[in-house]
């Protein structure tokens, strides 16, 4: 066929010379087009020719069976532990079922204790037996044949689908497999269930491949409902352990809506009576009789005393086997929050830090209780604890928040990243959903829309609470102030302090301040939010906390800037020469400590249409300039250019970028600023700090340094003159050098070279003093020759002599 299309275009010699794969890959390319034949036809109107197909066999899929068991048991599932929270699952469904059809029906649930919808477990130790039973529905012989005889096949999806679906059952099966779990921890499997409809059957199997359905004839009548006997293996004796089944119901099955029951041993201490021994006595023997008559003569006689005397009790222990309910704690967050107290939420909580092994016993500082609807419905209750875990900051990006995962009442897991942002971590709660998207395993969240949704309203309802938090506190404080104005002086001191320690967000701000600030830097979204929540220190708050929103409140008329300074201490800001002139002017400046602080303004640039304004940074804008301001600082930036260009080039020009004539300078005669865009000097410091510090990275983050001089500073003015008289004064070059390393200090930086800087002190310290020379020359000592010791005649030393000698 190619060699006939390449004859017609005339390129039959060009084919000759092709290579073998361009010829296979020609002639594909050639059949394709001959394929498309037909549809030409049926452009043109014309019938195709029909293709000519011969008949096929159909078949079906074939799998080994024990082959995909083995898959679905030890592939499906991670952890062993869940394969009991599947069964209860299973069984809360089959009361759920039995409780919608006694809706219309009560007969169905029948008398006693059939009619008692409760899940009931119990163990047997020595033949490591686990046993599960519920009063639910029951299986008929069709329905154990089916359900378990079926991979897949989910009885209550079947159930649903028979009530025509979304109704009002909150029913968990959805896939069909988590019965097969029960095969992590057994290799034998005994199903007994008894269906109103039909007799009682047993389902067994080994997980083989193959299973057995009969009448069972020779075991206990169950009434109704469904007993699972679980012949555990012999690595899963712990799963007979009543202390390991507590653990596992209380984690995974805490809040199903029926009671689960363990049949628990316990040993306890009474209180008994002692009894007195009797002797018995021959009646043959005369002592005997004797003995006998003295007693009884003594027991009338002291009849009346007997008759006061308290009798004796001992210790004795006792083991004791009963039902005890597990599941004691309600689902609180399935009710209204107007139906629950202050003290039932409280007790919820302290039950959830015990189940999460936590330290501390204290009240929440705040909850919330929500229910969300739309395309993912969920209620929540969320706690903010009293107080952080020690390592909070520590393990910052390793630790998740302990906020439980549940669907339906079913806890799936606690261990998910995407439910709040790091920096809500510290959150505690619990999350229902009866629509979340699960995997057969029900252990991961599929990675659906919904998450994003949940993560959402999470994020939102947490910030309201905290907001609410700092408003009541606001609340507070300004009633205490207006109380006060009432009072003297001295009581309306007192009232603020009270406010102002003992409220609960300033408690919240204590604990958990770094993580809010850690959100502004993470959560763009909702970083004006975060804004209002930070606290901080200023030049005016008189060592008291305050908002972004209190400092705009006392900003001065025509003040365009929030102004800020940030560095290590708090004794180090409010000392800085750079807030000489906006302090002398009234303004007041926010004093950030923490080196997270850094990072927070790198990413908070503004507030309320207000720009912030580091006091290191040049070009810093005091205020409105008069046109007789920015005239006064062009003549002095003149007069000051030959100084300011000498005083450059002395210091090197890769030291520093520029020296100009500051106007934020009123008691210091020099400060060293950085560029708008540059590191501080605090964060070069926090930068040096790091453990992986990069220093060529470093180079090209790092600020430009800017020198700014004081001009009315009588340093620089004699400075300015001497200059003038002699630039090339070796004095003089020492004298910059060393104010500008001066100014390094005081402004937070380090000197690179502190050798040359001590000598340069070293030197003028000397002129000061008149002192020509500083070389030091150590005199000599000569050595006086050791006069030998004397000796004694018989050639002994004199021992007593020879140490005063020595003295």
């Amino acid at each position: 066929l190619s060699c006939s299309i390449l004859a017609v275009t005339g390129s039959a010699d060009k084919f000759g010379k092709m290579g073998y794969l361009q010829k296979l890959g020609f002639a594909f390319l050639c059949l394709l087009a001959f394929t498309a034949v037909p549809a030409v036809y049926a452009q043109d109107g014309e019938e195709a020719p029909a293709a000519s197909k011969a008949p096929g066999e159909k078949f079906e899929f074939q799998a080994e069976v024990g082959r995909l068991m083995d898959i679905i048991i030890n592939s499906l599932y991670s952890n062993k532990d869940i394969f009991l929270r599947e069964l209860i699952s299973n069984a809360s469904d089959a009361l759920d079922k039995i409780r919608f059809m006694s809706l219309t029906d009560m007969g169905v649930l029948g008398e006693g204790d059939n009619a008692k919808l409760d899940i009931r477990v119990s163990v047997d130790k020595e033949k490591k037996i686990l046993t599960l039973k519920d009063r639910g529905i029951g299986m008929s012989r069709s329905d154990l044949i089916n359900h378990l005889g079926t991979i897949a096949k989910s009885g209550t999806s079947a159930f649903l689908e028979e009530i025509q679906r979304g109704g009002d059952m909150n029913l968990i099966g959805q896939f069909g497999v988590g019965f097969y779990s029960v095969y992590l921890v057994a290799d034998y499997v005994e199903v007994i269930s008894k269906n109103n409809n039909d007799v009682q059957h047993i389902w067994e199997s080994k997980a083989d491949g193959d299973f057995t359905v009969s009448v069972d004839e020779s075991g206990e009548d169950i009434g109704r409902g469904t007993q699972i006997n679980i012949h555990l293996k012999e690595d899963c004796a712990e799963y007979a352990e009543e202390s390991k089944i507590k653990e596992l119901i209380a984690r995974y099955s805490q809040f199903i809506n029926f009671p689960i029951y363990l049949y628990a041993t316990t040993t306890i201490t009474k209180q008994v009576p002692i009894e007195d021994d009797e002797d018995y006595y021959d009646d043959d023997s005369e002592e005997s009789e004797e003995s006998a008559e003295e007693e009884a003569e003594e027991e009338e006689g002291d009849e009346e005393e007997e008759e006061d005397d308290e009798p004796e009790f001992e210790e004795v222990t006792e083991t004791v086997s009963d039902w005890e309910l597990l599941n004691g704690n309600q689902a609180i967050w399935l009710r209204g929050s107007n139906e629950i107290t202050e003290s039932e939420y409280h007790g919820f909580y302290q039950a959830l830090v015990e189940s999460e092994k936590k330290s501390g016993t204290d009240n929440p500082i705040s909850y919330t209780h929500f229910s969300a609807e739309g395309d993912v419905e969920f209620k929540s209750l969320l706690f903010i604890p009293s107080t952080a875990p020690t390592d909070y900051m520590d393990n910052y990006y390793s630790k998740n928040a302990a906020i439980k995962l549940y669907v339906r009442r079913v806890f799936i897991s606690d261990e998910f990243e995407e439910l709040v942002p790091k920096y809500l971590s510290f959150l505690t709660g619990i999350v229902d959903s009866d629509t979340l998207p699960l995997n057969v395993s029900r252990e991961m969240l599929q990675q659906h829309t919904s998450l994003k949704t949940i993560k959402k309203k999470l994020v939102r309802k947490a910030l309201d609470m905290i907001r609410k938090l700092a408003d009541d506190e606001e609340e507070q404080k300004a009633k205490l102030e207006e109380e006060g104005d009432e009072e003297d002086e001295e009581a309306e001191e007192e009232a603020e302090v009270v406010a102002v320690e003992d409220g609960l967000y300033s408690k919240f701000w204590k604990e958990y301040g770094r993580a809010i600030k850690m959100g502004i830097i993470e959560d763009t979204s909702n970083r004006t939010r975060l804004a209002k929540l930070l606290r901080f220190y200023t030049s005016k708050s008189d060592g008291k906390l305050t908002s972004l929103e209190d400092y705009i409140k006392r900003m001065q008329d025509g003040q365009k800037f929030i102004y800020y300074i940030a560095g290590e201490s708090m004794e180090e800001v409010q000392r800085s020469p750079f807030l000489e002139k906006l302090l002398k002017k009234g303004f007041e400046v926010i004093y950030f400590v923490e080196a997270v602080d850094e990072y927070v303004m790198q990413n908070l640039t503004e507030f309320d249409d207000i720009k912030f304004a580091n006091a290191s940074k040049e070009d810093l804008k005091i205020g409105e300039e008069t046109g007789g301001e920015k005239k006064k600082q062009q003549l002095l930036k003149e007069e000051f250019k030959p100084l300011t260009k000498w005083w450059k080039k002395v210091v090197g020009g890769d030291e520093l970028e520029n020296v100009k004539v500051s106007n934020r300078l009123a008691s210091s005669p020099c400060v060293v600023v950085t560029s708008k865009y540059g590191w501080s000097a605090n964060m070069e410091r926090i930068m040096k700090a790091q453990t992986m510090n990069d220093e060529q990275r470093n180079q090209y983050l790092r600020g430009k340094r800017t020198l700014e001089i004081n001009p009315y500073h009588p340093l620089i003015l004699d400075l300015k003159l001497k200059q003038a008289e002699d630039a090339e004064d070796a004095t003089i070059k020492q004298m910059a050098t060393l104010l500008y390393e001066t100014a390094l200090l005081g402004s937070g930086f380090t000197v690179e070279d502190t050798q040359s800087m001590a000598t340069r002190v070293f030197t003028l310290m000397a002129e000061s003093l008149n002192l020509d020379d500083l070389s030091v020359e150590e005199p000599e000592i000569e050595e006086e020759e050791e006069e030998e010791a004397p000796h004694e005649e018989e050639g002994e030393f004199d021992v007593e002599d020879m140490l005063k000698d020595e003295l």
